[in-house]
């Protein structure tokens, strides 16, 4: 398939052929709209998944970053800088919480939370040596590093990256039982996506956050939450973890942390869980900069009006009806949504998630399928009403009108 505008792939590439993008070679982008070389414009309801929650290039982000970059950039954490405690505190009091590590990707957040939640575990909860567990659930995404992929059960994520790191204890996703039996007296942490987007949006039944919760007190380990992609308003309230009423004991965030700039993320949570965490025991060059703390502040200021939540409650009531819609007609397999975030699950005689989203691309809207059949879609908490609507018109055209042989 080919899109006008779009430019051609080189013959030759030097690019390392780690990701498997749609054929779009996009140059300028604004709110919710994205343009590619050739000048073809396009929705993007995929919104860097979840790292654009304030859409492309948003003023207060964009002015922010302007400001910063013709003031400071890098001191390193060798010394200290204007922004630093600002940064910290102004994300504590948004999430009430008590100390705030700054990192600079998702990835390196978790991490940050792992050795933490083990170092917690020696020092405060007394764990012999080197006996530290950590309870995870069966299709986590929690990045790509070689410690997180070793308790990925995606065969992509860990074929050909042993040995891999032991201390990981994994059990299904949403299953309370099995939780509880994972659980003995060497657990630190049990780890969890509060909704795992990368598997599909898939949304645990109701009283599994606040059961992990309850177990966590009663074996005395840490509930750490990743709210990479769930976090910040995307699924209507700040953190995912808020729609059941559950305070985690670490968090971790990152994406839109950085507003689609900068790579920004943190752990932040319990003061003498964090606390163990002292000079030489861990850090970062870039962690925390000037730069990604201008942005991140300016980030932290448009979440504390609630204007974004609210936005991603009432459209996102919107986006359930029309999927439920279109589940009723029978041209999606199912689709499960929370907030403006959404999984639909492409009946086979309608293709595969990447031909779904190569159709729907034609049409100039951008979406991206995970695990075949699912494609996930993430627009930005700015969007307008009308573009979504738009968009979910062309979703319904091209259902209709696609039935493979």
């Amino acid at each position: 398939m080919t899109t006008t505008g779009t430019a051609a792939p080189p013959l030759t590439s030097h690019l390392a052929g780690n990701y498997h993008p749609l054929p779009v070679v996009l140059a300028t982008g604004e709110g919710s709209w994205v343009t590619d070389v050739g000048g073809t414009r396009y929705l993007d309801l995929l919104a860097g998944y979840s790292a654009l929650n304030f859409g492309h290039r948003h003023p207060d982000l964009i002015r922010a970053a302007h400001e910063q970059l013709d003031r400071l950039t890098l001191t390193s954490r060798a010394f200290d800088h204007d922004l630093l405690e600002a940064f910290a505190n102004r994300l504590a009091a948004l999430l009430d919480v008590d100390l705030v590590l700054p990192m600079n990707t998702g990835a390196e957040a978790v991490e940050t939370a792992i050795k933490a939640s083990r170092k917690w575990g020696y020092e405060v909860k007394g764990v012999p040596a080197d006996q530290a567990t950590i309870v995870v659930a069966d299709g986590n995404f929690h990045g790509r590093t070689t410690t997180v992929v070793s308790f990925s059960t995606d065969d992509d994520a860990r074929r050909g990256f042993g040995p891999f790191t032991p201390g990981f204890r994994v059990v299904p996703y949403g299953d309370t039982a099995a939780l509880a039996a994972a659980i003995d007296a060497t657990t630190v942490a049990v780890l969890l996506e509060p909704i795992q987007g990368e598997g599909g949006v898939i949304i645990p039944p109701a009283g599994y956050l606040p059961a992990a919760r309850a177990l966590c007190d009663e074996h005395d380990a840490l509930l750490v939450v990743d709210e990479i992609q769930s976090g910040l308003g995307r699924t209507g309230t700040t953190l995912a973890s808020d729609l059941v009423g559950v305070r985690p004991d670490l968090v971790t965030l990152g994406k839109a942390l950085g507003g689609g700039i900068v790579p920004v993320s943190a752990v932040v949570g319990r003061r003498d869980v964090l606390g163990v965490l002292t000079p030489g025991t861990h850090g970062s060059t870039f962690g925390g900069n000037p730069l990604a703390c201008a942005v991140a502040l300016a980030v932290v200021r448009l979440l504390e009006t609630g204007e974004h939540q609210a936005r991603a409650r009432e459209l996102g009531a919107h986006l359930a009806e029309r999927l439920d819609a279109l589940v009723a007609e029978g041209l999606l397999a199912s689709a499960r949504s929370v907030g403006l975030w959404a999984g639909i699950d492409v009946d086979p005689v309608h293709g595969t998630g990447r031909q779904l989203s190569e159709r729907l691309m034609a049409r100039r809207i951008l979406v991206k399928d995970t695990h075949g059949q699912t494609v996930r879609l993430a627009p930005p908490l700015t969007i307008t009403r009308e573009d979504l609507d738009w968009a979910l018109d062309e979703l319904t055209d091209v259902l209709r009108s696609t039935v493979t042989g």
